[in-house]
């Protein structure tokens, strides 16, 4: 049976690294994004990533910022996965040399076909609820009809937590889960018990 895996997100605290690295999550989340309430500084964000241990993603997100920007975050903080939140171009996102994956705004009826088609080269597509040139953490789900098969992996984002991330990995089996806000007491504060919760869930619509 196809796995869903699991992406926390927004993380600022060595606690939640940990809390979120015990409960099981695939990959961790670390924000740059210069308008986002969880943004990190790159001392911060190099101290939080030496704590994650082997065969977890190490995620970077970046949002519409100039490239020589995200280069001096690279070469401070091992990451070894990007997350391009913008209105970044495809010819922008593999200029790193990296894996990435892009967010787009299911907003529009036609962003999902539109991005497979520009970005073919990307480890996959983060289907999200936050409007264009916005920060995500919103906690508003989009319209989950508008998910559809796709031949680059599929990662939804966008108001999931623990009361309806079972549901939607039991109907739809996404490639990833991405979860942020519906995970904290406040922005960058993660929640232990809700942070094991989601994880519970999300192996509960595994068939786990």
């Amino acid at each position: 049976m196809k796995r869903t895996r699991i992406k926390i997100c927004g993380l600022t605290r060595p606690q939640d690294v940990c809390s979120a690295v015990v409960a099981g999550s695939d990959a961790l989340g670390f924000v740059f994004a210069p308008l986002s309430a969880r943004r990190l500084e790159k001392e911060a964000a190099r101290t939080l990533v030496r704590d994650v241990p082997a065969f977890i993603d190490r995620v970077g997100l970046f949002q519409d910022q100039e490239a020589e920007e995200v280069a001096g975050v690279l070469d401070q903080v091992p990451l070894n996965l990007l997350q391009f939140h913008g209105s970044e171009s495809a010819e922008y996102c593999r200029q790193f040399g990296m894996p990435y994956i892009k967010a787009i705004s299911m907003t529009d009826d036609d962003a999902l076909a539109s991005a497979e088609s520009e970005f073919e080269d990307a480890a996959g597509l983060v289907l999200d609820s936050h409007q264009i040139g916005k920060p995500g953490g919103t906690g508003v789900p989009f319209d989950w009809s508008g998910i559809r098969e796709s031949e680059l992996p599929l990662v939804i984002a966008g108001g999931l937590n623990p009361s309806n991330v079972s549901q939607l990995v039991q109907i739809y089996k996404p490639w990833a889960v991405d979860v942020s806000s519906g995970v904290e007491s406040r922005p960058g504060v993660k929640d232990k018990t809700l942070v094991e919760k989601f994880i519970a869930e999300v192996e509960r619509g595994n068939g786990h």
